[in-house]
């Protein structure tokens, strides 16, 4: 298989843009090789700028529940774009997004579309600091939230909860009222609000998607809404990844746990850039214009995406058999590679939620980042690149979480697994 193409785009890439890509994840540096360049997505499949064809599971990082080139949500883009490309001026298919999405969400009353889901987090964080009037937020270490200054943190030194500035550029000024917890540990959660009065909010992936797939369990959740309720804090969901992927009413509807705010993406602009959060009415009656809390964006609520996103929502709301259908699929996936695994003596560990996917190389289940960091990074790596040559992607990282679209079909994940099984051969005989 030959990436010459590929290989000077991205060289020519390097010469134009820091380290050839716009978000680093793309440059392979954890796999290693060169990243493919892409030059179409048809359903199931990415094409790259040589010509060889991939069954793609990475779907955009998501946002594609309906695969590559959807017809209906390609029909609302171009009629979308007919009209015009953006107007600065509120549009009623923002009215329509708002209420497709509050209809699914009962811990949703009102919503503000924005253009990421970085921004999404940003705002709702700001939302509960308003709300609260207070300073102090904890996250979970291995949750990702978008690359705000606040967010950007890892772990003190000792025992200390408060964060340090995991980047260069974000003063610790900045991250200083970050406090960290550890993933499915509620006594870590509990030493921060013994560390704090002034807790603002707990922001979660319920469903985390950035250190790999790892859902929390449900009676921390459980916990973890009791504790906020005990110290006036508010709970905030990070969905932006999960949203209308992994199930159709949001991570609430499988865990029975309520959040306060939720934020979403990915799907729910339909493969455009779009971001948006929600709350009850009480909160959101916090943010400008309507009350103190500013926050606002020109192509907040961009006409074409909101036109993506209707169509993708409409769609799914309209066929909600979608998601269980896709569950089926992503576990015979991951099943079918774990066995394949097996029977070449990798221990491999696996899970799924809908349309979600996710494994590790590690020999003891993962319930947190420190958990994932165990896992065998060296030959996921070597896994990657030939499953790139046997003509299957998937993401650029161990931790990262797996897609499976619409257009995923049976056939592609019994070749998938059989390719798995060659792959694994290959390693240990090698």
């Amino acid at each position: 298989m030959s990436i010459d193409n590929s290989l000077k785009a991205f060289e020519e890439a390097q010469q134009l843009i820091p380290g050839g890509v716009n978000s680093p994840v793309r440059a392979f540096r954890s796999v290693g090789g060169t990243p493919l360049f892409i030059a179409k997505g048809e359903g199931a499949y990415l094409v790259d700028v040589d010509g060889n064809r991939y069954v793609d599971y990475v779907q955009s990082w998501g946002p594609l529940l309906f695969g590559h080139r959807d017809e209906s949500i390609e029909s609302a883009v171009i009629e979308a774009v007919k009209h015009g490309l953006s107007f600065g001026a509120p549009t009623q298919a923002e009215s329509e997004l708002a209420k497709l999405v509050i209809s699914m969400f009962d811990s949703i009353e009102k919503v503000r579309f924005v253009s990421s889901g970085t921004e999404a987090v940003m705002s709702a964080i700001r939302l509960a600091r308003g709300f609260t009037r207070r300073d102090d937020i904890v996250k979970f270490t291995g949750c990702y939230h978008g690359h705000s200054d606040s967010l950007l943190v890892q772990a003190g030194s000792g025992a200390a909860t408060f964060g340090n500035p995991s980047s260069p550029g974000v003063p610790a000024d900045f991250t200083k009222h970050t406090l960290l917890a550890e993933y499915n540990n509620i006594e870590s959660v509990k030493k921060c609000f013994a560390d704090s009065k002034e807790i603002a909010c707990v922001i979660i992936e319920p469903i985390a998607g950035n250190m790999g797939l790892v859902p929390a369990d449900k009676e921390f959740l459980h916990e973890l809404r009791a504790l906020c309720d005990a110290n006036g804090t508010l709970l905030i969901f990070d969905e932006v990844m999960s949203g209308f992927r992994a199930t159709l009413h949001g991570a609430e509807s499988i865990t029975g746990v309520k959040p306060d705010i939720v934020t979403l993406g990915k799907v729910i602009g339909g493969g455009m850039p779009v971001g948006a959060f929600g709350a009850r009415a009480e909160i959101m009656a916090k943010l400008s214009p309507e009350g103190p809390v500013y926050q606002a964006g020109t192509l907040s609520g961009n006409p074409v995406a909101m036109a993506a996103g209707l169509a993708a929502i409409s769609k799914l709301k309209n066929n909600p058999q979608v998601i269980s259908v896709l569950d089926e699929r992503a576990k015979r996936l991951v099943e079918g590679m774990q066995k394949e695994a097996a029977a070449c003596g990798i221990a491999m560990q696996i899970d799924t939620r809908g349309s979600m996917f996710g494994f590790f190389f590690n020999q003891n289940p993962v319930k947190n980042f420190a958990d994932a960091c165990k896992s065998d990074e060296a030959l996921f790596a070597k896994f990657h690149a030939m499953m790139l040559q046997e003509g299957f992607y998937f993401a650029c990282s161990l931790y990262e979480t797996g897609f499976i679209s619409t257009a995923t079909t049976d056939e592609m994940i019994e070749e998938t697994i059989k390719a798995s099984g060659r792959v694994f051969k290959a390693l240990t005989n090698g």
